[in-house]
């Protein structure tokens, strides 16, 4: 690898990866709790509005997350410069039917990676080296997304190196998957539901994690661990029993704003 392709790498990760998250995270945030925040008040899930210490706080902290995950994709970069990881440029070799399995594979995969990688940060031990300094967001914001301990970052960083280790993944796949993780990080810390209910309140699509499920999981840690799909919640009895109950009051527009249900609220871990 030449000089200049190496700081090329370098400068356009450290780049994308610092835009994903002011872009990501910055913009869900002016939309939501900003230009929107008026016609979306009924369903925002808790009354208090966390303030801008608190938003500081989380921006400054996920400097240092981006510079990991950085670092991270310049791995990448460099591994599949070198031929180490399974990162294919030609659509053609592995057929577009491998394309959209492998993308849904590793959405698949990461959940899985992150619900239990989740539990075992909440183990008192581990919490405290882990993943303490994210649940000093009690009440969430977009910016949350990124505020992690510098364990917690890396552990949610190495799982796509270990990935592509194994499984053959197209450029294009790698993105989708990414901008799909981000948007869904982003929107379950935006404290306004934004998921679409049936007419009787449930959730439309009641296997997918909403803003309201992981919201809960901030107000009280012992529930709802899963980050894109309800499944492993379920499965292990981790799911908070007022789930359903919480998510209707949001958006049937019968919910008065008189902050969190005690339901809902609990210890930190």
């Amino acid at each position: 690898m030449d000089t200049q392709l190496a700081k090329d790498i370098i400068v356009s990760t450290l780049t994308h990866d610092l835009l994903r998250y002011v872009i990501g995270a910055g913009s869900v945030f002016l939309a939501l709790n900003v230009a929107f925040a008026g016609p979306l008040r009924r369903r925002k899930i808790r009354e208090e509005t966390p303030g801008w210490p608190q938003i500081r706080r989380e921006i400054l902290i996920s400097m240092r997350t981006v510079l990991i995950f950085a670092a991270n994709g310049i791995a990448i970069s460099f591994g599949a410069v070198f031929g180490v990881l399974a990162i294919y440029t030609d659509v053609a070799s592995h057929g577009w039917l491998w394309f959209w399995v492998s993308t849904a594979l590793i959405i698949v995969t990461h959940d899985t990676w992150f619900y239990w990688a989740h539990w075992l940060m909440h183990k008192p031990r581990l919490y405290r080296l882990f993943h303490k300094t994210h649940h000093k967001s009690h009440n969430p914001t977009p910016f949350t997304s990124y505020f992690f301990d510098t364990g917690e970052a890396m552990v949610q960083a190495v799982f796509l190196p270990l990935f592509v280790v194994f499984i053959p993944m197209h450029p294009l796949a790698l993105m989708i998957f990414i901008m799909h993780m981000m948007a869904r990080n982003v929107l379950g810390h935006c404290g306004v539901e934004v998921f679409p209910a049936r007419r009787d309140g449930r959730p439309m699509f009641d296997w997918m994690t909403t803003v309201t499920h992981h919201d809960q999981h901030h107000a009280n840690a012992r529930y709802n661990l899963g980050l894109y799909f309800t499944w492993w919640d379920r499965l292990m009895g981790t799911e908070n029993p007022n789930y359903h109950a919480s998510f209707a009051r949001c958006v049937t527009r019968q919910k008065t704003l008189t902050g969190r249900s005690t339901q809902d609220t609990g210890a930190a871990i």
